[in-house]
């Protein structure tokens, strides 16, 4: 079995404004872009992070997977929302071993669901430096349904799932590849997806602190759709910077400063949370990923109210493609939606 060669698998990104593919051919030299592509759901066919409407979701995939020709079916997906819990505990030292056998047990003491509802996983960080005896657990429990709906569609559009991953850590893969000069700081993953935020702060390298926030691109759609009295998908384009009859780029841009507003709000209560909690921690920087986060004047709002350096995440940045197939602008400006589907394209069967 040691002559077979690991598996590559196909990053699917389940989100709920749209479904994303990214195909990556791994080699020595790196990583290398042989297919991306994307295609848009209506407004509902997931909310919060749950599937509302299989049907459309499953005809999404399979189109999109036909329209890029794409052979290997074999697939990484990933689950965000309020179904998965993400906590770091301490346990007293033992071997992964010995926590394997006891993980169900531990577990039941930190999430709020019945433990016979949930997939758990978990990673040992490592011994903590100042508590004899003791190490620091990462601990992922996700609820089965959540699992299983997602398993289901991928299933039926003639796909097999082989990695349940989480967003925020499809996004720390792709930060490892593409920035590994930071990979010594402290800093933190911001994706805003269009129904979720998730927040991931590293440190070296390391996830230290996550929070889920259902918040999004889609709260600005329906807040200028509200305001503004437009549709759905003029409101989509006023979002991203767009012209209309129907109302004024001033009047616009006052919507979406009220609606970021309250989503920088969110960010600076979750990193004042771990600034209480990591005293001597300085963040050097956030970076940006995920389709809502191009909204004009969010990273702007986001620098000035948390006070340190924000960037649009480019998942492409370390990635080899070839610029007769792949427009270079294109990647660049469509990166922050490829993010997750990036990330996940880096898994691979053999990694735990």
């Amino acid at each position: 079995m040691g002559l077979l060669k690991p598996k590559n698998l196909v990053g699917l990104d389940i989100g709920s404004h749209s479904i994303k593919v990214v195909d990556l051919r791994h080699h020595k030299g790196g990583f290398e872009l042989r297919n991306f592509g994307r295609a848009q759901l209506p407004p509902e066919a997931i909310v919060d992070g749950v599937i509302m409407d299989s049907a459309v979701v499953v005809e999404s995939i399979r189109n999109l997977i036909a329209h890029l020709r794409i052979k290997n079916r074999s697939v990484a997906t990933s689950v965000s929302g309020h179904s998965l819990i993400i906590k770091k505990i301490q346990l007293p030292l033992m071997t992964e071993a010995e926590l394997e056998e006891q993980i169900q047990w531990e577990a039941e003491q930190y999430i709020p669901f019945e433990i016979d509802e949930v997939n758990v996983d978990f990673e040992i960080l490592g011994p903590l430096a100042d508590e004899d005896g003791q190490m620091e657990v990462l601990l992922v429990a996700v609820k089965k349904d959540i699992i299983n709906d997602y398993t289901a569609v991928i299933a039926e559009a003639g796909l097999t799932p082989l990695v349940v991953d989480v967003d925020g850590f499809a996004i720390e893969n792709i930060f490892e590849v593409a920035y590994p000069e930071h990979l010594d700081k402290t800093v933190v993953l911001m994706d805003v997806g269009a129904g979720i935020m998730n927040i991931n702060v590293l440190k070296a390298g390391q996830s230290t602190f996550t929070r889920d926030i259902t918040l999004g691109g889609s709260n600005f759609t329906e807040e200028i759709q509200k305001e503004l009295g437009v549709g759905y998908e003029e409101a989509e384009i006023l979002k991203l910077g767009g012209q209309s009859e129907q109302a004024t780029p001033d009047e616009v841009l006052e919507v979406l400063r009220l609606t970021t507003e309250n989503l920088v709000l969110e960010v600076q209560r979750s990193l004042d949370f771990f600034s209480a909690t990591s005293a001597e921690e300085e963040i050097h920087g956030i970076f940006l990923s995920g389709g809502a986060c191009r909204v004009p004047g969010m990273a702007a709002a986001i620098e000035e109210r948390v006070g340190v350096p924000v960037e649009i995440l480019n998942p492409f940045r370390g990635i080899q493609y070839s610029e007769k197939q792949f427009d270079p602008d294109y990647l660049e400006a469509i990166g922050p939606t490829a993010a997750v589907a990036v990330g996940l394209a880096l898994r691979r069967v053999d990694e735990r």
